[in-house]
């Protein structure tokens, strides 16, 4: 394989390379930043002198890779499994990704019919537990078929837990969800998923960096998540352990300057401890789809107003209110009792007590007032003097 100037050449070299480095090699990133990719491929197809930056050891072990790397069948493979490769630079090719520097793709191997561009341009990472709580698949799958009715695409991995409930509350509300994974797309894991994975492939987007065939490993699943971060607005994690590797797509997120949002859990919960570990930095606490759009989206998409009911003692006057809740709860008092504990006059506040008399919330017993038993359920949440 000779590679060139061309368009055709450079997409063998990189899904050469594809298949000889694993997925976000920095060491890889800055030999193509400042070798060029056909220094970088005549290096290691033609035995040449080892590159910087690595010992004999793994300059061997990438020479072995490279003698079997066969990019024409790769690529012959994909089309038949309906996959493409998209290059940095194309047409298709998500430029938020280059935020990652020398961890940039190499490439990446899509599948579906639509543009990875366009979909990553409105985009939400919704990550969590694999062995998650029935709470975490009912917000995961509530909060995607929230943002995929705002018309926002929903990423995640794939993976058991929040990552499925995610991407099937995306695809039931009828909305747009890209799978992130770290395996070859023709083999998508985990197997448990097929079905899953082949209706996104249908409805939405497959995206990966290895080639097909290869397998996941622990290490790919991690380098695997900091493409999630990148290519969305934002990162939603949803019961994670201080261990959990949704917290790694989460920092990642942090780092490029991404927005981070959490959705809190019970305190006792292990599996949530690594959330309120993100929301008491940097994070913001979430809790549906329309707090996560007031964060990402343009100007003018606000979440709503939350507020309790309002009740009918709201709707008085100040002055008035103030004078309902001078009166005690289980007895009569005189308006010149009233008027001493409220900022009044006695005869303002025995105004004040005939307003409430017509509107039944208290009543005449002699010289004093009493609240009546509408009043006193109105007004329970005030604290009230014996």
């Amino acid at each position: 394989m000779s590679v060139g100037g061309g368009p055709d050449e450079e997409l063998l070299a990189r899904v050469f390379l594809s298949r000889v480095v694993e997925p976000g090699d920095e060491t890889t990133g800055r030999w193509v930043r400042e070798f060029g990719l056909a220094e970088v491929v005549r290096r290691l197809r033609e035995d040449g002198a080892p590159l910087p930056g690595v010992g004999d050891q793994r300059w061997a072990g990438l020479r072995a890779r490279a003698g079997r790397a066969e990019p024409e069948r790769d690529l012959a493979v994909a089309r038949e499994a309906g996959v493409r490769f998209v290059c940095p630079g194309a047409a298709e090719w998500p430029g938020q990704l280059d935020d990652l520097g020398d961890a940039r793709p190499l490439g990446l191997w899509v599948g579906g019919r639509p543009s990875l561009r366009m979909w990553a341009l409105r985009s939400v990472a919704v990550v969590g537990a694999r062995a998650c709580t029935e709470y975490g698949a009912h917000m995961a799958a509530t909060l995607a078929a929230g943002l995929a009715e705002r018309g926002w695409v929903v990423v995640s991995g794939g993976a058991y837990g929040v990552d499925g409930a995610a991407h099937r509350g995306a695809l039931g509300a009828g909305g747009a969800t890209v799978a992130v994974l770290a395996c070859g797309l023709d083999r998508p894991y985990p197997r448990g998923h097929a079905r899953l994975i082949n209706r996104i492939a249908e409805q939405g987007l497959l995206v990966g960096e290895l080639p097909p065939g290869d397998h996941p490993t622990p290490s790919r699943f991690i380098v695997r998540n900091r493409v999630i971060a990148a290519l969305t607005r934002g990162t939603v994690v949803i019961e994670a352990a201080h261990r959990s590797g949704s917290l790694v797509t989460a920092r990642a997120a942090q780092r490029l300057g991404r927005h981070t949002m959490g959705v809190p859990g019970p305190t006792t919960s292990g599996l949530s401890a690594g959330v309120h570990e993100l929301l008491r930095g940097e994070a913001t606490l979430i809790t549906d789809a329309a707090e996560v759009v007031e964060l990402v989206g343009g100007i003018g998409e606000l979440a709503p107003d939350r507020r309790g009911p309002v009740l009918p003692r709201d709707l008085l006057a100040p002055d008035v209110r103030s004078v309902l809740a001078a009166l005690p709860a289980r007895r009569a008092a005189t308006a010149e009792e009233i008027a001493r504990s409220t900022p009044t006059t006695e005869d303002a506040a025995i105004a004040r007590l005939y307003e409430l008399r017509a509107l039944g919330y208290v009543e005449r017993h002699g010289d004093g007032w009493k609240l009546t038993r509408q009043a006193v359920i109105s007004v329970r949440g005030v604290p009230k003097r014996c």
